[in-house]
């Protein structure tokens, strides 16, 4: 893959602190140099103790990665929401994990994905997962294409450029639920579980913004923009508050109603194009297995 740049500074700049400043690290210089990749300087190869002039025309070709040989490819077809040379944003279906375990080595989003790419005959098919999302938990999931990409994409997850809301059905006391309001709770392991999470004060800080957008009696529907990403963080959050969410079994969730995973949905991405630098917004409704939920709860 190729990337090119024009030189605008006056003072004189090596390629090596150049390139940093596009985001490409020491490890990916490291792989240009030994695996086969370039860079060149007004199509002459140079290396990276070069010192740019103003105006210089620079062309790195980072070399292609093959494939991710210990990946198994799953053949079940991924809904693609968003595709293009960088990256990929599908729609998972809940009970699909995310990435592969120890004792589950397929049938992941991530087996999924590299079927796809093996079909597309793509030069490079490794799969590198930005979003995960939690088994039972629908919705958006964005990959990289490639590694620089995901470089580029992991640094606005840390500069929190790259956002998720969400959507959740909660029930439980509902005159605690405020139209607007952050959860700001610290999250620690529950000492009891190897998976469960819990509140408490000598937890790492989490904070849970929640908007109320659909409430009858019984059940309430929220957006949710996560400050923090820890894990389970909305179901811990809102488990901690009273008002659980719907079929969640492993906080307190309700499990009464025909929905055999926890009511939480992935609705919207923001982030930044890591090479156009366009505002891209992707978003996906509601899934009908809880859209369901509130219409039986609306009618009871």
């Amino acid at each position: 893959m190729e990337f090119c740049y024009v030189y605008h500074k006056y003072e004189p700049q090596q390629v090596k602190f150049f390139l940093k400043e596009q985001g490409i690290s020491k490890r990916l210089l490291a792989k240009i140099k030994f695996q086969g990749g370039q860079i060149f300087v007004n199509n002459r190869v140079e290396n990276v103790l070069y010192e740019l002039k103003p105006e210089d025309k620079i062309r790195v070709i980072i070399p292609d990665e093959g494939s991710q040989e210990t990946l198994l490819p799953d053949e079940t077809p991924i809904d693609i929401i968003f595709e293009d040379e960088h990256l990929l944003v599908v729609n998972k279906p809940a009970g699909v994990p995310s990435i592969p375990a120890q004792y589950h080595p397929n049938g992941t989003m991530a087996n999924r994905v590299k079927s796809y790419y093996q079909k597309q005959s793509y030069k490079d098919q490794i799969v590198h997962v930005v979003t995960r999302l939690d088994r039972d938990t629908s919705g958006l999931m964005l990959f990289a294409r490639h590694c620089f990409s995901h470089a580029l994409l992991d640094k606005q997850l840390f500069n929190k450029q790259l956002n998720k809301k969400y959507q959740a059905i909660i029930s439980g006391n509902l005159t605690k639920l405020n139209s607007h309001d952050v959860i700001d709770l610290p999250i620690l392991r529950d000492p009891s579980s190897i998976i469960k999470r819990q509140t408490g004060a000598s937890g790492k800080a989490a904070k849970t913004e929640y908007w109320l957008r659909q409430k009858n009696t019984t059940h309430a529907l929220v957006d949710v923009w996560l400050h923090t990403g820890r894990t389970h963080q909305i179901r811990v959050h809102f488990a901690a508050i009273g008002l659980p969410l719907v079929s969640d079994e492993l906080y307190g969730g309700a499990t009464s109603l025909p929905l055999k995973r926890q009511a939480l949905h992935c609705r919207e991405l923001n982030f930044i194009h890591p090479f156009t630098r366009a505002k891209l917004c992707f978003k996906q409704s509601l899934p009908s297995d809880m859209e369901r939920i509130m219409e039986i709860t609306e009618t009871r």
